[in-house]
């Protein structure tokens, strides 16, 4: 029962950073939230049991979090 409620509260956090990340303005702020959203799907993979799929998704989540931040950096945000 306990494993359920897990999933279900892991779900929902998915959504909620999901409309947070639709909604952002700061750049930065939202590369960070997205790389929560990817831990989270992480850990709702491991708790459904699909080991090989949390893994995959560490990853490709780390990865795009640094090539996002590394994109981010490069451009100027100032306005003049």
């Amino acid at each position: 029962m306990s494993v359920i409620i897990l999933e279900g509260a892991f779900l929902l956090l998915l959504i909620i950073i999901a409309i947070v990340i639709i909604f952002g303005k700061d750049l930065l702020a939202l590369t960070i939230i997205y790389c929560a959203f990817s831990f989270s799907a992480m850990m709702l993979y491991i708790l459904t049991g699909a080991a090989d799929v949390a893994f995959t998704e560490a990853v490709i989540g780390v990865i795009s979090t640094v090539y996002f931040i590394i994109a981010i950096k490069s451009i100027n945000r100032r306005c003049k």
